[in-house]
């Protein structure tokens, strides 16, 4: 049997008041209509076809070549919408899931329930529905004695038996592929708005004497649609609920939930800890047995076995097993830290290469550099990279030992085993086990920091009369 989807995306949302169109709008780092793709991906539908209209090439872009679009140059309602798609659909057998871009909380598990529960009861449609405590504003769900739908009420045409009615419409659906199209043609825009509607579907097929079927999903909370940023907000918070109760399940250990930001593209290991005010983005990939936060901000950034990351900002980084991390440290895109690197307070590192058990441990920059394993590199020590038009590498060997206060003028090498004072700017290479030192020699003057003083007063003395 084929399985197909269709999801409409075309609305521009004009409540979310954003030059963004709606659908784009991220949820946990994944613009909502990319969670949509992801369920009907996931509960197996072998085509899948988005309907834009309103920023249709910044959606293609979000989305890819992997999926099918149908455009809706005009926006005459859901209806219309659907039908967008039947150049592409229309004379396929199967079922067809129809479902809305600004709807990130459904799940692959509820869409395969709702075609599962479809093809038992032999239904022409069957509508996906929750029961929810609070229904104002939504459709209702009118069932006959035998459980089918025998339709959906609107809010403002409700009467009072109906508007106590707690299941509603979620707006997603299952259909017979030919016999969906086939309804659409009937549909007319007789109606307030001028709009071809997708709910008017469902009647046209009751009236033709088919089954309609509903399946209730188990939370309702995968009914929420967005239309405005309070809805993206709830969105938001729901997501990131479940992703974090995933992540307990498989055996992380997050401490305070409720402030801590995971979104959907992590992966975490077992046993690690998550501290409170942590952000963890992107393709960012944690291994098992590390402490992050509190207070980690980590993106696209792989972290292996063991490390701890504290007060620390990450961006397409990339942090071995065993490493200690900040606090307050920043790795910029490129940095790669060996295995139990130790990389301390107020350190920022830039497309560096830090080799295994190498140490920054305060106050300091590596940029553009490639340290071997075994170095220490002293409070205050920078690389100067950048001569004002091009950058230049510094490289360091194994085991050597650079003082504090030392700036090494790159294009510079170290050589393995060298030692460079404190307070040394080094312009020349170091060969091997050198000792290089770049100041000048100390001068004490006896007594001359009291006719510094003196002068000083004297000075302040004639400024002041």
């Amino acid at each position: 049997m084929n399985k197909m989807a269709i999801i409409l995306a075309a609305g521009q949302g004009k409540r979310m008041k954003s030059k963004l169109y709606k659908v784009l709008h991220p949820v946990c780092g994944k613009p909502m209509v990319g969670h949509v793709l992801d369920a009907v991906r996931n509960a197996e539908c072998d085509r899948t076809v988005v309907v834009v209209g309103h920023g249709a090439e910044d959606v293609k872009t979000a989305l890819g070549e992997s999926v099918e679009y149908a455009l809706q140059a005009e926006q005459l309602g859901t209806g219309h919408a659907v039908q967008q798609a039947e150049a592409l659909l229309g004379q396929e057998d199967g079922v067809t899931v129809v479902t809305y871009g600004d709807t990130p909380l459904v799940t692959a598990d509820t869409i395969k329930e709702l075609i599962a529960h479809h093809v038992r009861e032999g239904a022409a449609a069957t509508v996906l529905t929750a029961d929810v405590a609070e229904p104002l504003g939504l459709g209702r769900i009118i069932r006959g004695e035998d459980g089918s739908v025998l339709g959906i009420v609107e809010q403002k045409d409700c009467s009072p038996e109906q508007a106590a009615i707690r299941e509603i419409n979620t707006g997603t659906y299952c259909f017979d592929n030919r016999k969906l199209f086939s309804a659409l043609s009937d549909v007319t825009n007789d109606n307030s708005q001028g709009e071809y509607y997708a709910t008017d579907v469902i009647g046209i097929l009751r009236g033709r004497g088919e089954r309609i079927s509903a399946s209730k999903c188990k939370n309702p909370a995968e009914a929420t649609g967005v239309n405005d940023r309070i809805a993206l907000g709830e969105a938001e918070r729901l997501m990131r609920q479940r992703i974090n109760e995933a992540h307990q399940a498989n055996g992380v250990t997050i401490i305070d939930a409720a402030n801590t930001y995971i979104e959907a593209g992590v992966t975490i290991g077992a046993d690690t800890v998550i501290y409170p005010g942590t952000f963890l983005r992107g393709a960012t990939s944690i291994g098992s047995d590390c402490a992050i936060g509190p207070s980690a901000d980590l993106t696209d950034t792989t972290v292996g076995d063991g490390a701890t990351i504290r007060q620390t900002v990450a961006e397409d980084a990339e942090v071995a097993e065993g490493c200690n991390v900040g606090p307050f440290a920043y790795l910029r895109p490129g940095t790669k830290l060996g295995r139990r690197v130790k990389v301390g307070d107020f350190v920022e590192i830039k497309n560096a290469t830090i080799g295994d058990e190498s140490k920054v441990p305060h106050l300091s920059y590596v940029g553009d550099a490639i340290v071997g394993s075994g170095v220490n590199i002293g409070c205050g020590a920078i690389t100067a990279n950048y001569d004002g038009y091009n950058k230049s590498m510094t490289e360091i060997g194994d085991n050597a030992f650079i003082g504090s206060n030392a700036n090494l003028i790159a294009p510079v090498k170290i050589g393995s085993g060298a030692y460079v004072v404190a307070g040394s700017t080094i312009t020349n290479n170091v060969a091997d086990n050198d000792l290089a030192i770049a100041r000048e020699r100390q001068v004490n003057k006896p007594g001359y920091a009291d006719k510094i003083r003196a002068r000083a007063r004297a000075k302040k003395n004639q400024e002041t009369e």
